[in-house]
C-alpha cells in the first residue's frame, strides 16, 4: 500500500487542451521544500522578501523562546516578556547591541554566543543568495506569438522570429529548432521523440533588432508532408533555444519558448515590421511583430 501511494504521487498527467500540448503535476513528485537553495533562487522578488522574512521572524522567536526558558536572564528586560526577549534576539541577530538590555547568566550568555554564530551565517547565506539572484543573466528575447509555414523562394519553411528586447547586442546568437512528436515504431513501442530541424541560418554575429529563423521543409525533414491535423493529432510541440553572449554583462543567456499547434499556421505569412520614410530612415514597428495574414490564393507566398 505504501508504495502505492508513493507511486500515485510521482504521476505526471500529459493532455491536449484544444491543441494545447500541457503536462499536469510535474511538481507533485517533488517538493520545492526538497531543494530550498533552488527555490529561493527561482522564487520571484517578492516570494523571497517574504519567505526570508517569515524565517527570520520564526528564528527570532525561538531565541525569544530560549531566553525565557532560563529564566530572568536579561538584564533591563522584564521578567517572562516575550516581547522584550524578541526584539533583544533580534538586536543579537543583527548585531546591532542597543544596550538597554544584555545577559546577566551564563546560560543566557550560551544563548547569545549560539545566536551570534547563527547571524554570521545567516548574514552569508542571504548576501549569498541576494547576490546570486542579482547576477543571474536573465534573456530579454521576445518571441513571435505564432510559427508559420508558408514558401519562401518557392520552398515551404518554417518560419518564425524572434527580437531582443534590451536593443542591445547579444554576440554570437545561435538558434536551435526541435520537433517533439508521438511516434510508434516499427515494434509498435509509443514513444515521444525529438527531431532536431536544419536552419537556414543557424548563427548570427549579433542579434540587436530581429532574427527571422528559418527551417526549409527538404525531403528529409521530420516536417515534410505534414499537416496541421497531423501534428494536432500526434501532440506535436517545436522548442527553440536562442543563447548567445550578453554584450552588456559579458555573460551567456538563453531563452525558451515552445510552440503547440495551436500557434502554428499553415498557409500564413508575417506582416512586415520594417517601413522606409520619405528621408530614407528605416524604422521598426515592433506594434506589428505578432501580426500575420492568411495568404490568399494567388498570393504566391
Amino acid at each position: 500500500m505504501k508504495n502505492k501511494f508513493r507511486h500515485h504521487h510521482r504521476t505526471v498527467r500529459i493532455e491536449n487542451q484544444d491543441g494545447r500540448f500541457t503536462i499536469q503535476g510535474m511538481g507533485k513528485w517533488y517538493h520545492h521544500w526538497r531543494d530550498p537553495y533552488h527555490l529561493l533562487l527561482t522564487v520571484p522578488w517578492i516570494g523571497f522578501v517574504g519567505i526570508v522574512s517569515i524565517a527570520y521572524l520564526l528564528l527570532n522567536a525561538l531565541f525569544a523562546l530560549a531566553y525565557l526558558a532560563g529564566g530572568d536572564g536579561l538584564e533591563g528586560a522584564q521578567p517572562g516578556s516575550f516581547s522584550d526577549a524578541f526584539f533583544f534576539s533580534v538586536q543579537t541577530l543583527a548585531s546591532i547591541g542597543y544596550g538597554a538590555i544584555h545577559p546577566k547568566t551564563f546560560y543566557a550568555n550560551s544563548i547569545v554566543t549560539i545566536e551570534s554564530i547563527a547571524g554570521l551565517l545567516l548574514i552569508a547565506v542571504l548576501t549569498g543568495l541576494a547576490f546570486a539572484r542579482f547576477s543571474r543573466p536573465i534573456a530579454k528575447v521576445l518571441f513571435s506569438q505564432f510559427i508559420i509555414v508558408a514558401n519562401q523562394n518557392s520552398q515551404p519553411t518554417l518560419m518564425f522570429r524572434v527580437a531582443n528586447e534590451r536593443h542591445n547586442f547579444i554576440l554570437e546568437a545561435t538558434a536551435q529548432m526541435y520537433l517533439i512528436i508521438d511516434e510508434v515504431t516499427d515494434e509498435g513501442v509509443f514513444m515521444r521523440r525529438f527531431h532536431e530541424l536544419k536552419l537556414l541560418r543557424q548563427r548570427t554575429p549579433s542579434l540587436v533588432l530581429t532574427w527571422t529563423i528559418m527551417h526549409p521543409i527538404y525531403l528529409d525533414s521530420p516536417l515534410y508532408g505534414l499537416t496541421a491535423d497531423d501534428l494536432k493529432q500526434r501532440h506535436a510541440n517545436i522548442s527553440v533555444l536562442v543563447s548567445g553572449v550578453d554584450e552588456t554583462v559579458a555573460y551567456n543567456i538563453t531563452a525558451r519558448y515552445v510552440y503547440d499547434t495551436a500557434n502554428i499556421l499553415f498557409e500564413h505569412r508575417f506582416d512586415d515590421i520594417i517601413y522606409t520614410s520619405k528621408n530614407g530612415d528605416r524604422y521598426f514597428d515592433y506594434d506589428r511583430f505578432h501580426q500575420v495574414q492568411p495568404i490568399e490564393s494567388g498570393d504566391g507566398g
